[in-house]
Parts: structure tokens; C-alpha cells; sequence
């Protein structure tokens, strides 16, 4: 899976806060870019955005005075960032939850931008689609699963780490096509199965928590 600094324009134009919205539409132009990234001041300041819809909404449609106006007065700030390790799948899917279209790649240090163009244009999502992946390694594990159960037995280490597996992708496949788990799932079937191994997960719980049951959990 392809992730944000896969795809992300590493060309990044910045600008201050205090320079004036015409400076900032200015560069825009030149460099042909729809958002500039506010600079920090300092270490522990963060990092702003003013896009080409701040200009519109904030500065034209009010007939303001974009010689006068200041970056700082139209940006957003903090602004959301992206690290650039997250999954273009889910920089998508940040970016529908928040209603924003572009962000910059940050980890300490400002390392691009990235945007529903980039997404787009340079994303894998038309040949790598995400759920079939998924639903591919689900199936792929499930398999694995049931073979180390019959190897190892159903309460082994090796059969337990298997099935955690199955557990997480099950539950990753259902999360991205926006549905719920099938009931029961397939960890469940197999716990139907094999009753003992709830007994040896519960025992696992109560040593990994020092002795204390998780709230919820029996």
C-alpha cells in the first residue's frame, strides 16, 4: 500500500504569517499552487495553511483588501498535518472526515504537501484497490490460521498469533467498507469450536495485566 510520502510534492512553498494575503496570492500564481504552508516561529509553534478557498471566501467575497489583509488573519491554524507514513487509503479518508483538501507531510519537520491531486493522480487505488487487498489477506490468513490450529493445536501460541491476525484484518476489511462485522465472526466460529481457548486469552489478559481483569472483559 502506497503511503503519504509515496505520493506527497515535495516542493513546498511557505510563507509567513505576516505577509500580506496579495504576497501570498502572488506566489500562488508563480509557483502554481492552490496552498501555502504558514511557517513556524518557534519550536513549539505549529504549523498553519492558507489556501486559494481562504483567499475566495474570506478576502474576495468581502471585497477586502488583500494589500492590507494579513496571512495570519485568513489562515488555519494549527492545521491538520499528515504523517508520512499513513496509507493514502486513509489520508482519503482523513481528508472526507475533515472536509479539507490538501495538508503537509510532517514528522519534526516539514517534509511536503500532499493533496486530493496527488491522491488522484498518483495514488494505485484504480489497479491496488484497498478491500480486495484486504479481503484477499483475510481469506489468505483465515487458511494460515486453521492450518497452525491443526499443526500446533488451538490453544498454541503460534495458533493464538494466527488468529489475532485473522481477528485484526476481519475487522480492518469491515472498517473500510463502512459495515459491520459479520456475527459471528470468524474467530468466534472458531472459538465455538474450541471453548478452551477463551479459557487461555482470558488467563494471557489477566498475567498481561499484572493480575487485574480488563474492565469489560471475562
Amino acid at each position: 500500500m502506497l503511503k503519504a510520502s509515496d505520493i506527497m510534492t515535495t516542493d513546498v512553498a511557505t510563507i509567513r504569517g505576516s505577509a500580506t494575503v496579495a504576497e501570498a496570492v502572488k506566489l500562488m500564481k508563480f509557483k502554481q499552487l492552490r496552498a501555502l504552508i504558514v511557517e513556524t516561529r518557534t519550536g513549539q509553534d505549529a504549523y498553519g495553511i492558507v489556501t486559494q478557498n481562504d483567499v475566495v471566501t474570506k478576502v474576495v467575497a468581502y471585497g477586502k483588501d488583500p494589500a492590507t489583509m494579513r496571512v495570519y488573519e485568513i489562515m488555519t491554524k494549527p492545521c491538520i498535518v499528515v504523517n508520512p507514513d499513513l496509507g493514502v487509503e486513509y489520508v482519503a479518508r482523513l481528508f472526507a472526515n475533515t472536509g479539507i483538501r490538501v495538508a503537509p507531510v510532517i514528522q519534526g519537520d516539514l517534509l511536503g504537501i500532499i493533496s486530493e491531486s496527488d491522491i488522484l493522480y498518483k495514488g494505485d487505488f484504480v489497479e491496488n484497490p484497498k478491500l480486495p487487498l484486504l479481503q484477499r489477506e483475510f481469506k489468505r490468513a483465515l487458511e494460515e490460521a486453521n492450518q497452525i490450529s491443526e499443526n500446533f493445536g488451538a490453544t498454541s501460541a503460534e495458533s493464538l498469533k494466527a488468529w489475532e491476525l485473522v481477528d485484526e484484518l476481519e475487522a480492518e476489511a469491515a472498517y473500510t467498507e463502512g459495515v459491520k462485522l459479520p456475527d459471528p465472526t470468524a474467530f468466534q466460529q472458531f472459538c465455538d469450536r474450541y471453548p478452551e481457548v477463551l479459557h487461555v486469552r482470558h488467563d494471557q489478559l489477566v498475567a498481561s495485566s499484572g493480575g487485574a481483569v480488563p474492565a469489560g472483559v471475562s
